[in-house]
């Protein structure tokens, strides 16, 4: 009896266990199931493809590629430099007595700029006078003598001999009284070179010497500029030079004016090549009175030596990354990305010649988003019911 109990109980033990073990899997099964099914759920809302929204334009949203002239023409680099200037340099040595001008100051036509000491000059001056004066006594002597000597010739009671020596003397003292005066205008002139003026009216651009300093004769003193007077003096690589004219437009920035084009015409064009960098001197003069006032600032631009119609688009419709250059294009009512090949820049307006990739009359954005998808749909907007809507927001 015992036995059969034992028995009894072993295979109610192995049944409770199978059981357990049937249900487990069973559990995994549906929480696997349940997870797929999430998973499937997660998936199906992530890769769901929602709509583009449309794009609402105005018609200057837009801008239509036409033909335009684009100029072409050599480069050309160089400096800003006034027309008139003057190095002023001592024409006499002496000690410099005082620099009544600084730099930038601006001065008018025979202002006294540097003072140099006048003593010892003023003492040449003395030395001239009073050798003319010498000069002029012993002409005026050897006058009367000679005047004697004709008026006692005439009488028979001097010889002609005595005569002609008289007239010698006479002459000799002219020539002294001559070389005197010569001396006293030369020590005078050298006076007023002990003041050193401005020969027009400028600024100080750069002031070499402070008082105190020795000027040797052709010591560089002080430099004055008219800066009305500014020019491009530019550099053109001589297997380019055929093609520069006189006259040609030239269109140039210059550093410290960012964002500021200015034109000129070719004014003369050197006629002979540097033997170190076999670039040709061309000095361009500035078309119009807005002109920097401030010598010795770079400047590059290109000579318009010739004009030729391209396909052109503005600055603002090109999408650089890297080497790729591509636009949006509005057609049929759709965006279009489209790759370019873009050639030269037109300096005067900005735009970009484009080579290849559209069409004269395409339209493209004007300005385009970072956020826009190929093919998203466009709505462009009337410019009549854009004028429409703008009245009906001011009447509100």
């Amino acid at each position: 009896m015992l036995r059969k109990t034992l028995i009894a109980l072993a295979i109610a033990s192995a049944l409770a266990a199978c059981g357990k073990s049937s249900q487990e899997p069973d559990k995994a099964s549906a929480s696997a199931s349940a997870s797929a099914s999430a998973s499937a759920q997660t998936a199906g809302k992530d890769g769901k493809q929602e709509p583009l929204v449309t794009l609402q334009m105005a018609a200057e949203d837009t801008v239509m590629v036409e033909s335009n002239a684009l100029a072409s023409g050599p480069v050309i680099t160089g400096s800003i430099e006034p027309e008139r200037r003057a190095d002023l340099r001592a024409e006499v040595g002496a000690v410099v007595v005082q620099v009544l001008k600084e730099n930038g100051e601006a001065v008018r036509k025979g202002d006294v700029l540097v003072k140099l000491d006048e003593t010892a000059i003023r003492d040449s001056v003395n030395s001239a006078d009073e050798a003319t004066r010498a000069a002029e006594q012993s002409l005026a002597q050897a006058q009367r003598m000679f005047e004697r000597q004709t008026t006692l010739r005439s009488s028979g009671m001097v010889s002609t001999q005595a005569l002609e020596d008289a007239e010698i003397r006479r002459n000799n003292a002219q020539s002294d009284l001559a070389a005197a005066r010569s001396r006293s205008v030369t020590a005078r002139q050298q006076l007023t070179r002990t003041l050193v003026r401005a020969p027009f009216d400028g600024i100080v651009s750069d002031r070499k010497v402070s008082n105190g300093d020795t000027a040797q004769v052709g010591k560089e003193l002080i430099k004055v500029i008219d800066p009305h007077s500014m020019r491009f003096e530019g550099l053109v690589s001589a297997d380019k030079i055929g093609v520069v004219k006189v006259g040609q437009p030239v269109l140039f920035r210059v550093n410290g004016y960012p964002g500021q084009n200015f034109s000129g015409k070719v004014k003369r064009v050197d006629p002979a090549a540097s033997a170190v960098t076999r670039q040709v001197e061309v000095l361009v003069e500035f078309s119009d009175p807005s002109q920097p006032r401030v010598a010795g600032l770079y400047a590059e631009g290109r000579v318009e030596a010739q004009t030729a119609s391209a396909l052109m688009i503005p600055p603002s419709a090109l999408v650089q990354t890297g080497d790729t250059a591509y636009v949006w294009r509005v057609k049929g009512g759709a965006l279009a990305k489209v790759n370019l090949t873009v050639g030269a820049r037109d300096e005067r307006s900005g735009r970009w010649q484009v080579l290849s990739g559209l069409n004269s009359g395409d339209m493209v954005v004007r300005v385009p988003g970072s956020g826009f998808k190929e093919g998203q749909k466009v709505m462009l907007a009337a410019p009549k019911a854009v004028a429409s809507a703008s009245a009906t927001v001011a009447e509100k």
